[in-house]
């Protein structure tokens, strides 16, 4: 094989990317929607996440997400990041995975895209989600008696990749934990998985002294910015509740 042989191949490997293709089918469904050729009917709902509480608490407000593509990306703190500047970059990073999924997927291509991340934080420190018991049980020491921050960033990217991003801040004061509460509530398993060790949703609801802000936040998901912030992009809240209504009129 000659030099001259060899160069298309070798150009080709040092230029190719792990991402999608420039032009892909979400690319080419925007331009033909901005050319009036392919107007958009029925807008589609993508999911970036598989969480059982954020899809009930859209199922709450009339909203059956088309498909669910959860992000997998590292979600470890970079160092000095303070808790909104992670959420923020978080919701964006999974949201945009996401794009970058079903951009030649025909269903799904053109979907607005909803990602969601959510932290709690005592002041700059951020409290991840516990892994293991000894991880919860330093939480919840750490949340007894005081107030917390819960913060959720949302992402949204709609159909010609316009992408929006929110934070919501809710403040949560949890009651002094005695010694056998949080042994007991360790012992529950409820706080795997959970955003600060605890589901406000569950046992934990006991905890909460005081609230200030979006209740639905610190579940996983404020309905009241989602629904306000898909709505102005154009997406069809209330034509879903009207579809409920005439079912029930049946």
């Amino acid at each position: 094989m000659t030099l001259t042989s060899a160069r298309p191949g070798l150009f080709a490997a040092f230029t190719r990317t792990d991402g999608p293709r420039r032009d892909t089918l979400r690319a080419e469904l925007a331009r033909e929607r901005a050319d009036g050729i392919a107007p958009l009917e029925k807008p589609k709902l993508v999911l970036a996440s598989a969480s059982p509480r954020r899809l009930t608490l859209l199922s709450q407000v009339g909203i059956d997400p088309d498909a669910l593509r959860p992000a997998n990306i590292d979600e470890t703190p970079r160092q000095g990041e303070m808790p909104r500047a992670l959420v923020a970059r978080l919701a964006r990073a999974k949201a945009e995975t996401a794009r970058d999924q079903i951009a030649n997927d025909r269903d799904i291509a053109d979907a607005y895209i909803l990602a969601a991340d959510t932290v709690v934080a005592l002041g700059r420190r951020i409290l991840i989600k516990p892994e293991y018991m000894e991880e919860a049980s330093v939480s919840l020491r750490l949340l007894s008696g005081r107030s917390h921050r819960v913060l959720t960033a949302l992402c949204l990217i709609t159909a010609n990749d316009k992408v929006r991003t929110k934070i919501v801040d809710t403040r949560v004061r949890f009651k002094h934990l005695s010694r056998a509460e949080i042994e007991a509530y360790i012992a529950s398993r409820e706080w795997r998985g959970k955003a600060g060790g605890y589901a406000i949703q569950g046992l934990a609801g006991c905890f909460v002294q005081k609230i200030m802000g979006s209740y639905t936040n610190v579940v996983g998901l404020p309905l009241t910015e989602t629904v306000t912030m898909l709505m102005s992009e154009g997406f069809p809240i209330h034509f879903n509740w009207l579809q409920a209504a005439e079912k029930d009129a049946i």
